[in-house]
């Protein structure tokens, strides 16, 4: 059986799937298209996008040309920083609706907690959203505890989730404490640290042991933590691999071993971001 035919019951947490497409960098319209649609047909069922990516619309033609009900796809995008005034959250999200040729997303977040963003004055506007229909979910990207505590001050209750760059190489061990204590989703950008992973002597050596790739142990380890992952990927190939890591079961001495490589190696830190 190849890996694009094999078949698994994707966990979800809270009705979110635990392994889902992201499309950061996949800016080529026909081929996010195409990517979106395979990931669908392979059994995906959270796809993730953003308005600063530039591919809302090839996001929504890829969930359109697949044979999948749109209400069985979690569908997230997030508002950039320079839209996140009141007026400009309500207006930008419409417009990413019309993209993306869909009535509601299930999860809105705030791209960074940077540019326009005001707690008070922006999260307002996301919960207009979602007493509206247009947003069944509010969640927040890159941020630390401190933004978090400022925006469930903001909304009356947490957010859903906290969308952050987490892989064995950077591990987000207070991100996660704070997860668990205040009931936020946590979900992974980058969980294959753009690559870095394949390289690393540890990961390599568990996927040896279980004769799988390193992005499968990788993308296993985030789900043992209980977190969410969006690895990005393109072609079939890389799609399936990633789908294949539904069927790793990590044993505890794997999850230790990753758990003590020691590395903070953050591969996004624009100058706009929060003081890790």
């Amino acid at each position: 059986m190849s890996q694009r035919q094999q078949s698994f019951d994707v966990p979800t947490r809270d009705g979110m799937p635990v392994l889902g497409l992201g499309t950061w960098e996949n800016d080529d319209p026909a081929q996010c298209a195409e990517s979106v649609t395979t990931a669908l047909e392979t059994g995906y069922r959270h796809v993730d996008t953003a308005q600063i990516y530039g591919n809302e619309a090839a996001v929504g033609d890829g969930i359109a040309a697949a044979d999948v009900d749109r209400d069985d796809v979690f569908l997230a995008t997030k508002v950039w920083i320079d839209q996140l005034a009141p007026e400009d959250v309500i207006a930008s999200t419409r417009e990413s609706l019309e993209k993306l040729g869909t009535e509601y997303v299930d999860l809105l977040y705030v791209h960074w907690p940077a540019g326009a963003y005001d707690p008070a004055e922006t999260l307002p506007a996301f919960a207009e959203l979602r007493d509206d229909g247009l947003v069944d979910r509010i969640g927040v990207s890159n941020f630390e505890p401190e933004h978090l505590d400022a925006a469930t001050d903001a909304l009356g209750e947490s957010p859903f989730a906290n969308q952050v760059e987490m892989h064995p190489l950077l591990r987000q061990e207070e991100l996660r404490e704070y997860a668990d204590a205040n009931d936020v989703e946590l979900v992974a950008y980058s969980p294959l640290a753009r690559g870095k992973i394949l390289d690393d002597p540890t990961v390599g050596g568990i996927a040896e042991k279980h004769d799988v790739s390193a992005a499968q142990v990788s993308l296993a380890w985030l789900r043992e933590k209980g977190v969410t992952a969006i690895p990005k990927a393109t072609g079939e190939e890389h799609i399936a691999d990633n789908w294949a890591s539904l069927g790793l079961d990590l044993d505890d001495e794997d999850v230790e071993e990753i758990d003590t490589i020691g590395r903070t190696d953050r591969q996004l830190n624009p100058d706009f971001g929060p003081d890790w």
